[in-house]
């Protein structure tokens, strides 16, 4: 198994950006949901709002988060959050774990997907994982990996949501989307993970399953930092 595909998303609920490298920390990937959308009433997401979805957020060289090209906290930017989101909506930075919907690491792959049969963008993964047969992630629950230098745990599968059911390019919305992940998925597709060991990531990297012997070595390797 190897790392097919790296994501990260700048802004909540917008289009991510592809990547060929990663810096991951315990709360994720480096850069990844900065910043998020509110009104007067609370978070803003593409649940219900899908225009959000068609703006793409990125990360500038020196770190600045994008949207469309320009630098977040602008007047440019703040027309075309009000217009996707609503009159009130702005763009509010926030690096706390509460932006992230359960974990900071969400990790599909090439094998799910292609069950799935549609783009995998829907999912919006963090890191597709190449080289797996058919859906052999579903019996990966509470397993440890390791992605390249990094170790995660696949905590639990995910939920879907309505987002799965907009077409990441035209945001055209098909209802059946949603009913056959339920259908055929039980209404879960990738994996919610933690990050146990953090370290950069890059396309290409080697992935692979630990053994309960590597798993318990590594849990008593944390143990002996966390008392130190």
């Amino acid at each position: 198994m190897n790392v097919e595909q790296l994501w990260r998303y700048p802004v909540k609920s917008m289009r991510g950006e592809s990547l060929s490298q990663a810096r991951i920390e315990a709360d994720g990937i480096v850069g990844d949901r900065l910043v998020h959308v509110e009104d007067d009433r609370g978070l803003v997401t593409a649940r219900r709002h899908r225009a959000l979805l068609g703006l793409a957020a990125t990360t500038g060289p020196d770190g600045t988060v994008l949207v469309d090209g320009f630098p977040w906290h602008t007047s440019q930017v703040a027309d075309l959050v009000r217009a996707a989101g609503g009159p009130d909506a702005r763009l509010v930075a926030f690096d706390g774990p509460e932006r992230f919907d359960v974990l900071p690491l969400l990790v599909a792959t090439d094998g799910a997907v292609s069950a799935f049969g549609r783009d995998g963008r829907r999912l919006r993964p963090n890191i597709v994982v190449g080289g797996v047969e058919g859906l052999a992630e579903r019996t990966w629950e509470g397993r440890v990996m390791a992605i390249g230098p990094v170790l995660v745990q696949l905590h639990s599968l995910r939920q879907r949501c309505v987002m799965t059911t907009f077409d990441p390019d035209t945001l055209t919305r098909d209802g059946e989307v949603l009913r056959d992940i339920h259908r055929r998925f039980g209404g879960t597709l990738a994996l919610d993970t933690a990050v146990l060991v953090p370290g950069t990531v890059s396309v290409g990297d080697p992935v692979r399953l630990l053994t309960p012997a590597e798993v318990s070595e590594v849990a008593g390797v944390l143990d002996g930092r966390t008392a130190g």
